[in-house]
């Protein structure tokens, strides 16, 4: 069973972590916790993370009873299901667009082609949104695919990126230095600041892959 821990993230933030390893299991009772916890008094956000949970409160919460309302409502093992969207991102593999997929395959000891072919046959789902605006980190990598990230990471990332950083594949919405495996790149735009809403994923969606072309 996982062990959890709450402490203060800063004077008006709490902290509730789950010990790893992550799952979807639980990631839904965070997301349970977290529509529980956005009703308390002097909760003014919650904001969900991978394993953990972060409640922001005012001047009118009781912290102590805060933290015991968390550990309650973990405890009480309610899991939540998110109705999320179905996305279908459309993937270029390899080549310019993928650098490190040739890498990838020699860790895995697959080729190129079937490691493009097994992670756009699998569904993910986004846990949460973070590290950068639009950015989901997604659950259900298959277990043979997982790579380490790149010992030293490049400068900038082109934005729209595929790529997998130890058990989980991801996508970079903007420009930004980064050390995941870049597998391929898609023209999906994942954040646009004046759509409703802003980013294309939500916790809760189920993202595919579809491969448009395979470069070995």
């Amino acid at each position: 069973m996982n062990s959890c821990t709450v402490h203060r993230l800063a004077e008006q933030a709490l902290l509730y972590s789950v010990a790893p390893p992550a799952s979807l299991e639980v990631q839904r009772r965070i997301w349970a916790m977290a529509a529980r916890a956005a009703d308390w008094r002097g909760v003014v956000d919650v904001v969900p993370g991978m394993n953990n949970l972060t409640v922001i409160f005012d001047g009118s919460a009781d912290v102590g009873a805060l933290e015991r309302n968390l550990k309650l409502a973990w405890a009480s093992g309610e899991a939540r299901n998110a109705t999320g969207k179905l996305v279908e991102i459309p993937v270029r593999y390899g080549g310019e667009h993928g650098p490190d997929l040739g890498d990838v395959a020699a860790h895995t000891g697959l080729s190129p082609q079937e490691v493009a072919r097994r992670h756009a046959a699998g569904e993910y789902v986004v846990y949460f949104l973070g590290f950068q605006p639009g950015f989901a980190y997604m659950g259900g990598l298959a277990p043979e695919l997982a790579t380490p990230r790149r010992r030293e990471p490049r400068v900038a990332v082109p934005a729209g990126s595929v790529g997998i950083g130890g058990e989980q594949t991801g996508i970079y919405p903007a420009v930004l230095p980064g050390g995941w495996q870049l597998i391929g790149h898609t023209e999906a735009e994942l954040f646009v600041a004046d759509r409703d809403p802003p980013s294309l994923f939500a916790p809760g969606d189920i993202v595919r892959f579809v491969a448009e072309e395979i470069i070995a």
